[in-house]
């Protein structure tokens, strides 16, 4: 593990499959601590933090059984954001199926749907394999182009998660507020 910023009101592990700097950069702006731990960390070692960020990386997530299982020992003790292949191992670790895509997600000009309001995000995305879709009422985002899952919600589990990129620099900025909302619970949670 290393510590990206000492400073911050907030203690977040983020598990490292391939993090990008843009994500440790939005956290620190945003104030946290950030903590950068391997895949291989445990899960009692991760719930120490005040929340846990499940970052990107490349691949089939379908064979990280051990990183399935350590998503799968964290929910409910301890705020879960989960980004890109962060968000399908959260969907592995709560009885979703993913699959790989005819042709990957790539480019800054992704429409995604955010089912509870209508409104319809402009998303960066790079990836190869997604969460099939489902009408699950936790699937809170998905893809315009092909109805694969592209967010989940699980308030009874202090998790969620975005197929896309949040924090992407450059591109689209219509999803920072997925990343700033996670945040300020997670401010509020600690205090």
């Amino acid at each position: 593990p290393y510590v990206h910023s000492e400073h911050g009101s907030i203690r977040v592990a983020v598990v490292d499959y391939g993090c990008k700097r843009s994500i440790l950069r939005r956290l620190t702006g945003a104030g946290a601590h950030v903590t950068v731990l391997p895949h291989t960390a445990e899960a009692d070692e991760l719930a120490g933090y005040d929340a846990v960020l499940l970052s990107n990386g490349p691949g089939d997530p379908e064979p990280l059984r051990n990183e399935v299982r350590v998503v799968e020992q964290l929910l409910g003790r301890v705020p879960v954001l989960g980004i890109c292949l962060g968000h399908q191992l959260l969907g592995l670790a709560t009885g979703h199926t993913t699959f790989k895509l005819p042709f990957g997600h790539r480019g800054t000009n992704h429409p995604v749907l955010e089912r509870t309001t209508g409104r319809v995000l402009v998303t960066s995305q790079n990836h190869g394999f997604a969460v099939a879709p489902t009408d699950a009422r936790e699937a809170t985002h998905v893809s315009l182009y092909d109805g694969t899952v592209e967010g989940f919600d699980f308030p009874e589990l202090r998790a969620r998660s975005a197929q896309f990129h949040p924090e992407a620099g450059p591109g689209p900025h219509d999803a920072w507020p997925i990343l700033e909302r996670w945040l300020d619970e997670v401010k509020s949670n600690a205090a």
